[in-house]
């Protein structure tokens, strides 16, 4: 799933990967928590496992949460 984008993604690359839902709801996501992500300065680092967790429905543990 997901085999052309990297391990670890940004928001826009998060936006297409939902199907092209909005930056604002990408990031209220984020703050949400409803996807696993860790701020940098001013940017998202974003595992793409966790974007497949959230699709799938299973939830991260904390062994299985990178960045």
């Amino acid at each position: 799933m997901f085999e052309k984008y990297p391990d670890e993604v940004s928001v826009p690359e998060l936006c297409k990967m939902l199907g092209g839902i909005s930056k604002k709801l990408a990031y209220k996501m984020l703050a949400k928590g409803e996807i696993f992500s860790v701020r940098v300065d001013r940017s998202y680092k974003i595992p793409k496992v966790s974007v497949i967790a959230y699709l799938t429905g299973n939830k991260l543990s904390d062994k299985n949460k990178t960045a």
